[in-house]
């Protein structure tokens, strides 16, 4: 292990030999923090529809759900970079412990908001305490694993996003179905105390001397040109249209800073978001396909808990547990997928794993209000083979493609891309969804006598139509037929865009990712060295802030 001193927040040094004896323990710990953080996201997946409901939750629109789910995002992503080097400079357990406090006053705010938006502000909030959560977990696990015990603690750590993946909808189901909406926001408190509690008993603190610095520049163009092109996109989908003066304009903004922003990475010494890396070709392409396939997958997530809620009417906990499969298939397939991308190359794998995924996200265009449950189910495993099966593969391809000391910058743009991703598909998606179900049902409302407003409310997704027909009584029942199509009808067009994403992605697969990986300084390796954690993780992930630097000194922390 390295030479080490280290420091706990409140008291005297800690000896290395017992932050070495407790290294397993101190996982533990990590894990438990990590898991917090990914669980509210799969656990929020299954409450959506029941905050849309205007009687058991908010009312919240479709455009406010797409918001609760990136404001958290595109906060998490904007910061994450910026939260790495703040844990090098100011104390890894530190940071952890602030951005864990964070997260739970955000979690306890979003549990008790009265309205949408008070809970997209709250999901604010927690965005910015799981951006400091992230990027420390894996700082200190290489402070207190030696070299040969790391990859079997990343294994781990990377165990846990598969358990979160697997656990949370189920978790979300079982307290949707004996308390209120709120309690998937307020089950993180308690676990958000047990951790902090175990982090200053145990973990010990540890910084770096050499930490880059900070961009706030890069930070706030980032944020402020995604914000606005988000705004811009969701807003379209809203109102069917995007002629609208504000709408393109936050459009246009949002592209216009976002160039700025890239103009102004690739000049700073400092960037929040390393992008010189993208002139490597064989990682421009791996972050592509990545990026493509966070970007169908997300807008497939978020509207596959309205399907089997508002449309096949299954309970929250049926619905939790019907995604099961997606969480197995990741965890049965991932640990293989090393051993495949070492046997037959990261291109074969990849391209048979986006073949998996274009065809189940095309079949999801053929969804129909009595599909056997039996078919979407075998689509889900399917879904979760293919995504592992692109995953290892192309991180194989980024990490190769870096010499080891621009790893974990690699690593850092491999998540920021991926968050963006997933943003970026909810709103396009959600707002195809969006388009869709208002042009279809808007002849159905139109007879009704109802207030602009009320027609618009109702007319804008599933549950605000499900909404004016509990108030209608028997005389709204005959919407429920045709809400149930017009949802079909926009989840069927978005699949298909889904598709569409995924079959570029397979072009660019199969013409560019690498038959072989080779290493950055010249060598060759297989994908089980490049990748050895089951969600594309490298080892050198673990400083996921680290560009053109030396190898980092850690430096005793300091107490006050």
């Amino acid at each position: 292990m390295e030479d080490v001193r280290l420091t706990p927040i409140c008291g005297g040094p800690v000896d290395p030999t017992v932050a070495h004896r407790r290294r397993w323990a101190i996982l533990g710990v990590l894990v438990i923090s990590l898991l917090v953080v990914v669980l509210d996201n799969t656990v929020l997946n299954v409450a959506l529809r029941v905050i849309s409901d205007p009687n058991e939750g908010l009312g919240a629109s479709q455009s406010q759900l797409a918001w609760a789910i990136n404001s958290y995002t595109l906060v998490f992503a904007g910061l994450l970079f910026t939260c790495g080097v703040l844990g090098d400079r100011f104390g890894r357990k530190r940071t952890l412990l602030i951005g864990l406090a964070i997260f739970g006053l955000g979690s306890l705010a979003s549990a008790y908001a009265q309205s949408p938006d008070q809970l997209i502000w709250a999901r604010v909030v927690m965005g910015l305490g799981g951006a400091a959560v992230m990027p420390q977990t894996l700082s200190i696990i290489t402070n207190v694993f030696p070299s040969e015990e790391r990859s079997r603690a990343i294994g781990i750590w990377a165990g846990a996003v598969g358990l979160a993946l697997g656990i949370g909808p189920p978790v979300g189901g079982l307290l949707l179905e004996h308390f209120w909406w709120g309690s998937v926001f307020l089950i993180n408190v308690p676990i958000v105390v047990l951790g902090m509690v175990l982090l200053v008993v145990l973990a010990p603190e540890s910084r770096n001397e050499t930490a880059g610095g900070l961009d706030p520049l890069g930070v706030l163009l980032s944020i402020v040109g995604l914000v606005l092109l988000v705004y811009g996109i969701i807003t379209a989908g809203e109102r069917s249209s995007l002629a609208d003066l504000d709408v393109m304009g936050a459009i246009l903004a949002g592209i216009v800073i976002l160039v700025l922003f890239v103009i102004h990475e690739a000049r700073s010494d400092h960037p929040a978001l390393n992008v010189r890396l993208f002139r490597n070709p064989q990682l421009s392409v791996a972050i592509v396909a990545i990026m493509m396939m966070f970007f169908a997958m997300a807008g497939v997530m978020f509207f596959i808990s309205f399907y089997w809620q508002s449309v096949r009417e299954f309970t929250p906990l049926q619905a939790g547990l019907l995604v099961l499969p997606i969480a197995a298939a990741q965890i049965i397939v991932a640990p293989l997928s090393p051993t495949l991308v070492d046997k037959f190359g990261p291109k074969a794998v990849g391209t048979v794993g986006v073949l998996l995924m274009v065809g189940v996200l095309g079949s999801y265009s053929m969804l129909s209000l009595d599909t056997p449950v039996w078919l979407i189910e075998l689509a889900f495993f399917l879904q979760g083979c293919g995504m592992a099966m692109v995953m290892t593969p192309a991180t194989s391809s980024i990490m190769a493609a870096v010499p080891p000391e621009q790893a974990g910058a690699a690593s850092a743009v491999q998540n920021t891309v991926r968050q963006v991703a997933t943003a970026m598909g909810v709103a396009i998606l959600g707002a195809v969804i969006s388009t869709t179900y208002r042009s279809t049902m808007g002849p159905h409302l139109s007879d009704l006598p109802l207030s602009p407003e009320a027609r618009h409310t109702a007319g804008e997704s599933i549950e605000g139509t499900m909404g004016l027909v509990g108030r209608l009584g028997a005389e709204g029942q005959a919407l429920i037929a045709p809400a149930k199509d017009a949802f079909l009808s926009g989840m069927h067009l978005a699949a298909l865009c889904s598709m569409s994403i995924g079959l570029v992605c397979l072009v660019i697969v199969a013409i560019w990712l690498p038959r072989r990986v080779g290493r950055a300084d010249g060598g060759a390796h297989g994908g089980r060295e490049a990748a050895p954690s089951s969600i594309g993780q490298s080892e050198e992930d673990l400083d996921p802030r680290s560009s053109d630097r030396s190898p980092e000194r850690i430096r005793a922390g300091s107490s006050e």
